[in-house]
Order: structure tokens, then sequence, then C-alpha cells
């Protein structure tokens, strides 16, 4: 019998890549039924590169454009046509500092996934466990989500709950915070490779095979 083709996840990150390194970990463990077919950043010394690059994954820079926020025309036909010539089936941002426009969504359908360090829709943006603890909710968390052309918007697909403990500072919240990223984005990107979740309108269903 021949065997099927793996899962094919592109990776995009712009910082130290500890998320993609636990993704990648996973999918050569076997946790993860898929393999990392690309590595993107717009960064061109990012850890996520490094990492890549010391697991011997295919990883590329791809400069940004001139904007601080999001991708260019150029800079995300770039994106696109690497990820497509790679046949991704997954698009998982790992610390994608820029925001993907509609053309980029488009070209992969309910197909982009992202993790945000809060209880969506609870602390969106940027440093959202700051938020929290200046706030001063007693517990924050971790979702995973699908993208879309709002900022961290899209359809959840998990969450987990991360306690604010009295003392915390945003350094020891993140911290802790990123300890259960590093678990839940794995455990989602392994279910969908496994076809156990279908986006129902905005909902996610999930569905044990």
């Amino acid at each position: 019998m021949t065997a099927q083709p793996k899962f094919r996840l592109g990776l995009l990150g712009s910082g130290k890549g500890s998320n993609a390194a636990a993704i990648a970990d996973a999918c050569l463990s076997g946790l993860i039924p898929a393999q990392v077919a690309l590595v993107l950043s717009d960064v061109p010394d990012a850890g996520i590169l490094e990492r890549a690059r010391a697991r011997g994954l295919p990883a590329l820079h791809i400069p940004p454009g001139p904007s601080r926020a999001k991708l260019d025309a150029a800079a995300e036909a770039a994106f696109i046509q690497a990820l497509q010539k790679a046949e991704v089936d997954l698009v998982v941002l790992a610390g994608f500092m820029r925001i993907v426009g509609a053309e980029f969504l488009r070209a992969f359908p309910n197909r982009v996934v992202n993790i945000h360090p809060a209880l969506l829709p609870a602390f969106q943006g940027l440093e959202a466990w700051k938020q929290a603890l200046d706030y001063g909710v007693k517990v924050t968390g971790v979702t995973v989500h699908f993208v879309d052309q709002g900022v961290d918007t899209g359809p959840v697909i998990a969450q987990e709950t991360v306690p604010v403990l009295p003392g915390d500072t945003p350094e020891t919240l993140h911290a802790r915070i990123q300890d259960v990223e590093r678990k839940i984005y794995p455990a989602s990107i392994a279910a969908l490779a496994r076809g156990e979740i279908r986006l129902q309108g905005r909902q996610t269903v999930w569905k044990r095979l």
C-alpha cells in the first residue's frame, strides 16, 4: 500500500521561535502527524530560523516591506508563493508580528491559525499578559484560533486558563503562559492534522476519530 502523504505545515514567526520549536519537535516525535514543510520569517536573524535550521528544516527570510505592522503587497505575494510551492496544508503563525492581509487569507482559506496569550476576546493585541496584569484579573490564559481579517478575532479552536498569582510580574506571568502555549498549540495542530476539527460558521467543532 502507498503511504498517505503527510500533512504539511508552514510556520511563520518573527522572534525566538519557542512555539515553532515545540511544534517541530512534536512533528519529529510523531505526536503531531505532520511534517514542517517550511519555516518563514520577516526578520533575517530571528531565532525561529536558527531553531529550524538546527533541526534540518527548510527556513527562509523574506523581507516584509516598509510597514512595521503588516506585509506589503510584494512581500505578501512572496510569502504566499513560498508556502504554495512548499504545498502546505496549514499555515501556523508562531510569534509572527505582522498582520496578514486579505490576499493571504484568500490563498489559504480557513487554513491559517494563530496563538494568543490571553483568553480571547479579552486582551486582544500586543503584550496581552501585561494587559491582564494591569487590569487586575485573577485568571488569564491562552487561545488558539483561526485567523480572519480582524486582529485576534477569528474563531476559537482551543483555550486554557492560567492563574494570575499574587506578586506576579509581566515576566513571571508571561513565562507561565508560554509553558501552556507550548502544550496547547501542538495539541491543537495535531487535532487539525488528524481531521478532528471542522469550522461551522464561527464555531469550531471537535470530533474524536
